[in-house]
């Protein structure tokens, strides 16, 4: 992952083109790079992303306007932008200025919502993460995830995981789950998921075909297998659906965890990508829960915190480990964004 760009002369469009160059999404990059040239065709569009200043980044305002501009091209309400998704042409100027000239109002919609991708490719980190848990306690595990979006990520002990050579998950699952790894594998433990739920401000509903609609918008055009794992993604979830509540992260978890913990039971606290749409009360409200929590812990009813989060300079994703009460906090690995690639770190 290249380094933040910090010069005023370039915009976050063009950065995060050379984000997704980087990371193997070229069709996303010609997209980005089209969007920061021809932007003032959509002037209330170019205002609103301006007028972002340097929460631009962590708001993901890129990642924004790609899933409109793809879920303007999914629907075929631009038939110039439909057919460079398809790969009729590369005329991606032409397209992208037909787009944003004729549908100015539904980009500034969709800037204003916040990104739910629930890529379940992150799963793999989490799962990972509870093997190393397994390993040294060997309770059953209670998850309770913040930003759950669809909880797709909370029915991870359904899928199919290859972490390394590492098999792992439910055999036969229709969501197998390999990416590319780096380093050492994994340690080899069973994991049990007894429970699992999640909050979200705004839940995506797997009932709604328009919200799954929007899923399938943030997913990138030239991932094809992402969209695929997201279908059966969602077809698990409609057989097995996640609890997720509505409402405020540090309120919901709080009210959870201060419910006395069972005795032989691992209390696990999961969040991937939400922490840079938090606000800095908020993350210290739920920081102040983890601290109370943490204090409770003990070898019968052991807690922990993973977290697949971007570190403060925003150069590498992090997955993180915190455990209680050996008090552990190590990083696991570097990771892909969205999953596709783990750098395991000796344990």
């Amino acid at each position: 992952m290249p380094p933040p760009i910090d010069t005023p002369t370039v915009s976050e469009l063009a950065r995060q083109s050379q984000v997704m160059r980087s990371i193997g999404t070229p069709f996303v990059a010609d997209l980005l790079a089209a969007v920061d040239r021809q932007l003032d065709h959509a002037p209330r569009t170019a205002r609103l992303i301006r007028s972002w200043g340097s929460g631009a980044a962590s708001s993901a305002i890129a990642m924004r306007i790609n899933a409109a501009l793809h879920a303007l091209a999914r629907q075929r309400r631009v038939p110039l932008l439909s057919a460079l998704y398809a790969g009729e042409h590369r005329r991606f100027d032409d397209a992208v200025a037909q787009a944003l000239a004729g549908h100015d109002d539904v980009l500034v919609e969709w800037l204003h919502q916040v990104p739910q991708t629930n890529e379940v490719g992150r799963a793999a980190g989490f799962h990972a993460a509870l093997m190393v848990l397994a390993r040294r306690y060997g309770h059953p595990f209670e998850l309770f995830e913040i930003g759950a979006s669809a909880g797709l990520n909370l029915n991870l002990a359904r899928y199919a995981y290859d972490l390394g050579g590492v098999h792992a998950g439910l055999p036969g699952s229709p969501v197998r789950i390999a990416p590319a790894w780096h380093g050492s594998p994994p340690p080899i433990a069973p994991v049990v998921v007894q429970a699992a739920q999640g909050v979200d401000l705004n839940p995506i509903d797997i009932r709604d075909p328009a919200a799954c609609e929007r899923l399938a918008s943030f997913i990138f055009a030239d991932q094809p297998d992402r969209s695929e794992r997201l279908d059966r993604a969602l077809g698990i979830a409609r057989a097995h659906p996640p609890q997720v509540a509505t409402g405020r992260a540090a309120d919901w978890l709080a009210a959870r965890l201060a419910m006395p913990a069972p005795e032989g039971r691992h209390r696990v606290v999961l969040h991937s990508m939400v922490l840079q749409y938090v606000g800095a009360d908020e993350r210290a409200a739920i920081e102040c829960t983890l601290a109370a929590t943490a204090k409770q812990a003990d070898a019968a009813r052991p807690f922990a915190c993973i977290g697949f989060e971007w570190n403060a300079t925003r150069t590498q994703v992090e997955l993180r480990l915190r455990s209680w009460p050996d008090g552990e906090d190590r990083i696991l690995a570097h990771c892909h964004p969205y999953g596709g690639w783990f750098d395991w770190k000796p344990l």
